[in-house]
């Protein structure tokens, strides 16, 4: 087994959440470090970023996300992690890589390794930036709120990658937007509580709540033209103690996910109209209380950009690259370009088992079948996803550091 893979098996048994990347940055650092990257920790948290200066020339970033998820894994594997943690609430979770950061935390090392063994073939500056979390789409705002963008060479272009279920040794892009903009949201409801018995004594904040809910679901369908999208989410929904007591207040949590800034900003000011509308409608006591947990930009390819690093890739590795449609899922990559006002590159490599492709299956239909990130079965084929990862970013960062 090859030391990069065992960097990745130690990553995967030994999981941090956000926030909480401590002995995974110690890695990344330890290895930038050996590799000869002048190295700064602890940036946003437990963020970490090398810089090797090679002459003159431009200056890649090359991102990776480091944290893990609240999940049991239920892989099978004999490296499986079987770690937990106490999380930001004070409760004891499991904690997996799930959603395959591990493999990205590695790639990247890899990367860094390979490009500072061939120094002699480039020029300009490789920056590594190895990001905590992700997962609540905090990590790269408070790598830039940290001087992120004063402590490095300003990019020429920002690149980043994340493992999917789709084949191993496969790579996969969407032009433009790419991933979704992400807002999550906590509404607080306010009633007037009392006896189940007469509930004409009171404001009942479960019936407002779940007219806010329904209400909410007529956005898409009724506010969002057929060829936008959005998707509007209550995952939590809060009240109540016992079956004959209404309760003072009711609470939901919203995932609201979309790619166009102007439809973010109409989805929101929708969803913001309907519960104040609602509220009043049930004759609340007072406004509701809106407060958005955490939210990031939609992740955008810049097409000039993109056709560079499309050119690199189709020259090494012709027929394994292929356009996908987007994906609603989010990541906060977005926040580094946005902050530096570089353009900025993300594509997917592929991390299952290339065997359950086969002809005559079907792309598509097995992709449905599979396990997907965030799954308690969800952990990439470690060969050839690892070496993959490794040259895509690579060959990615030399089209525009090639001498």
């Amino acid at each position: 087994m090859s030391a990069l893979a065992e960097i990745y098996l130690d990553l995967h048994q030994h999981p941090e959440l956000s926030g909480a990347e401590v002995r995974t940055a110690g890695i990344a650092a330890a290895a930038l470090a050996e590799a000869g990257y002048t190295v700064t920790e602890r940036v946003g948290g437990h963020g970490v970023v090398g810089v090797l200066v090679n002459g003159d020339g431009p200056t890649v970033w090359l991102r990776a996300d480091m944290d893990a998820l609240p999940v049991l894994e239920e892989t099978g594997l004999d490296y499986a992690s079987t770690v937990t943690a106490v999380d930001a609430d004070g409760e004891t979770v499991p904690v997996a890589h799930a959603c395959g950061h591990d493999m990205h935390t590695t790639a990247l090392i890899g990367a860094a390794q390979q490009l500072a063994a061939t120094t002699a073939d480039w020029a300009g500056t490789v920056v590594a930036v190895f990001q905590p979390a992700e997962e609540d789409l905090s990590g790269a705002r408070a790598m830039v709120d940290d001087g992120l963008l004063d402590r490095v060479p300003h990019p020429t272009v920002i690149l980043g990658q994340h493992v999917a279920p789709g084949p191993a040794g496969m790579l996969f892009y969407h032009p433009e937007y790419t991933l979704a903009a992400s807002d999550a949201l906590e509404i607080t409801l306010f009633g007037r509580g009392g006896h189940g018995s007469r509930p004409e004594a009171t404001v009942d904040p479960i019936v407002m709540a779940a007219a806010v809910i329904l209400r909410l679901q007529t956005i898409v369908g009724r506010e969002v033209a057929a060829t936008d999208q959005a998707v509007v989410t209550v995952g939590v929904v809060e009240a109540g103690t016992k079956n004959n007591i209404i309760p003072e207040t009711a609470t939901l949590k919203l995932s609201v996910r979309t790619f166009d800034p102007v439809v973010r900003s109409k989805v929101l000011a929708a969803v913001e109209r309907i519960v104040r509308g609602e509220a009043a409608a049930s004759g609340a006591p007072r406004e509701p209380e809106i407060v958005t947990l955490y939210s990031g930009p939609a992740t955008h390819n810049d097409a000039d950009a993109l056709a560079t690093v499309l050119s690199a890739f189709h020259a090494r590795f012709g027929g394994q690259v292929m356009e996908v449609p987007a994906g609603t899922g989010s990541e906060d990559f977005g926040q580094l370009g946005a902050a530096a006002g570089a353009p900025s590159v993300y594509w997917f490599l592929g991390g299952a088992d290339p065997q359950l492709f086969a002809p005559p299956a079907d792309l598509f239909q097995v992709l449905a079948e599979i396990p997907s990130n965030h799954s308690p079965e969800y952990a990439p084929v470690i060969e050839p996803t690892l070496s993959m990862g490794v040259d895509a970013l690579v060959t990615a960062a030399r089209a525009w550091l090639d001498r």
